[in-house]
């Protein structure tokens, strides 16, 4: 079959999907990647064809951050929407017999296959339907609110969800002359495969039949990547270093954070390797180093430790890895996934980006490393993670799809 993955968003959003990709490609498959056009080297790196969308998810946030009211804000989400919107018919036009789309642009990718004939299936990276047993990622709230309050939370999750891209599907719909006044939730999508694995986050028994946990995707590592030569020297000069890295997190803040880091290194007496991701972090010196980015499956392994934004793709490599987390949540679905780490038992304590000052970074350094059980428990969750296959189940899903 000719599968189109529809995806947008940071690096989080798009690199599980190579692993899938890869995985569909070694099945016989024909695999393409939609998503932004900064990501075409991660894609093809990793021996999938790349069909660009509009949008750099950098540049938004960055822009949105000096919005002066909320009606630039909001005209600079529709133009953002609008944009994906035409990329996502775009990618579709240009040739597809089955989709698998992220939760984001779920609405758009439903929108285009109803135009074009293609069916659609969720591939969705966190849970995405509202249930009794907890409030969904991007809650006002992360406390438990009781079964009655985490379903309400998690219907707000999803009506907010819907409204991102409704104006886009309403307007998609009409491009493509289709009829008006038809649904852009999300959760219409059917049948859904979630991208983690239920030692993390079990499957809730309210959720509907035709929704899955099927454990997680990694992303495949490029083609003949091999490791800096200053990395592995830094490695092998001294007792594992602790990773530092906020992912797609706190651009503009390089200055700041880099300090920050450096003093709360220095005061937990440890080596680290910080990657510079959207904030750019650096550093240098004996017990520093900075890198761009390295694949996390081969580098986390080697560390004492992960401090993290607790992005789902960052959350999951630290666990595969075995290594406990010092989770610092920014936004969006990060402190359901820094709750998790701690409820696990595979971390102290997060720290929210908000309240994060050398002294917080270094007490929760030296926390997560001289606690034992918190090592125990991430090495328990790697075993038990290691023992599962993510992608079966959608592999013989569409298997069996194909052959029908």
């Amino acid at each position: 079959m000719r599968i189109l993955i529809i995806t947008a968003g940071s690096r989080g959003d798009v690199a599980p999907f190579t692993g899938l990709g890869r995985r569909l490609l070694d099945a016989g498959h024909q695999v393409a990647v939609a998503a932004h056009p900064s990501f075409a080297a991660l894609v093809g790196g990793c021996g999938l064809d790349h069909r660009p969308v509009p949008g750099d998810p950098q540049g938004l946030i960055r822009d949105l951050a000096r919005a002066a009211s909320r009606d630039e804000a909001q005209a600079l989400t529709r133009a953002y929407a609008d944009g994906l919107a035409d990329g996502v018919a775009e990618a579709v036009a240009g040739g597809a017999d089955l989709l698998l789309t992220a939760f984001g642009p779920a609405p758009l990718s439903r929108t285009a296959g109803e135009a074009f004939g293609v069916p659609v299936i969720g591939t969705y990276l966190a849970p995405s339907f509202a249930t009794g047993q907890f409030p969904l990622p991007n809650a006002r709230s992360t406390d438990d609110l009781g079964p009655e309050g985490n379903l309400a939370a998690g219907r707000d999750v999803l009506k907010r969800a819907e409204g991102v891209f409704a104006g886009a599907v309403t307007r998609l719909r009409a491009r493509l002359g289709l009829p008006a006044g038809a649904s852009s939730a999300p959760a219409d999508v059917r049948p859904v495969f979630h991208g983690f694995s239920p030692l993390v986050v079990p499957r809730p028994e309210d959720w509907p039949s035709w929704v899955e946990v099927a454990g997680y995707w990694w992303p495949a590592r490029p083609d003949g990547w091999q490791p800096p030569a200053e990395l592995v020297d830094f490695l092998q000069a001294g007792p594992p270093p602790v990773f530092i890295g906020f992912g797609s997190m706190a651009a503009g803040q390089g200055e700041r954070l880099s300090e920050l880091v450096a003093t709360a290194v220095k005061r937990a007496r440890v080596r680290a390797v910080l990657q510079a991701g959207w904030a750019d972090l650096h550093g240098c010196g004996a017990d520093i180093l900075a890198i761009g980015d390295v694949p996390h499956d081969w580098l986390f392994p080697r560390t004492a430790a992960v401090v993290h934004h607790a992005g789902a793709g960052t959350t999951a490599a630290g666990l595969r890895a075995g290594v406990p987390a010092v989770p610092v949540p920014v936004m969006a679905d990060q402190p359901f996934w820094a709750s998790r780490l701690y409820a696990l038992g595979a971390a102290p304590r997060p720290v929210p980006f908000h309240a994060l000052t050398a002294e917080a970074l270094s007490d929760a350094i030296t926390t997560c490393l001289s606690e034992p059980s918190h090592r125990r428990r991430a090495a328990e969750l790697a075993r038990g993670i290691a023992a599962e296959d993510g992608t079966a189940s959608l592999l013989a899903h569409i298997g069996s799809e194909s052959a029908g």
